[in-house]
Order: C-alpha cells, then sequence, then structure tokens
C-alpha cells in the first residue's frame, strides 16, 4: 500500500482527507482504488481525452522523484504518492521608482 497525499485543491474531492493510504502496484490501479473511495477524483487527475496520462497541469512525485513513466509507473509498498497541480496567477510585486 502506498501513502496519498492530497494538495489542498483535491482535498475537497476527498472529503477533506490531507492523506490516505491506498493499494496499487502501479499509479493506474493506484488512481482506480483512489476512485472507489473517492469518485469525483479521477476526473481531476486522469486526462479525458488520453487516460494513459495525467490532466495537463498535474504531475506526480512518488517519494521526490517526479514520474516519468506515466500512469504505467510502478509503486512499491510504503512508497509516499503525491499528486501537485500547476500553480498559476500571481503578481509580480510592484516596482517603486524613484523620479527627480
Amino acid at each position: 500500500m502506498a501513502v496519498v497525499v492530497f494538495p489542498i485543491p483535491l482535498q475537497k474531492y476527498t472529503a477533506g482527507e490531507k492523506s490516505v493510504v491506498v493499494p496499487g502496484s502501479t499509479l493506474r490501479q493506484l488512481i482506480e482504488n483512489l476512485a472507489a473511495r473517492f469518485p469525483e477524483i479521477k476526473a481531476h487527475l486522469i486526462d479525458p481525452t488520453d487516460e494513459d496520462k495525467l490532466i495537463p497541469g498535474m504531475a506526480a512525485l512518488i517519494g521526490m522523484d517526479p514520474v516519468e513513466e506515466g500512469l504505467r509507473t510502478r509503486i512499491e509498498p510504503g512508497d509516499e504518492v503525491h499528486f501537485l497541480p500547476a500553480i498559476a496567477g500571481g503578481a509580480a510585486a510592484p516596482t517603486t521608482r524613484r523620479t527627480g
């Protein structure tokens, strides 16, 4: 079983759970098992146009390593899996200009 850690934006689909223990030997199996427990989560992880990929803007880490083999990536018992949505927006701090 792996420990899956959810960022705040995904916690609204996990009934507020910050982390859960889920079985699965691949990232795909892990997500399917998550979806059995939290039905809404799959739509926020799997790309509907290519079910072999995460949605655009979503990354997964196993431990500290980014997933590079997509949903076929192997997961070992005790691994910690993090789903990370892209961070967008924000404004640069205003600059002050000296005149005169």
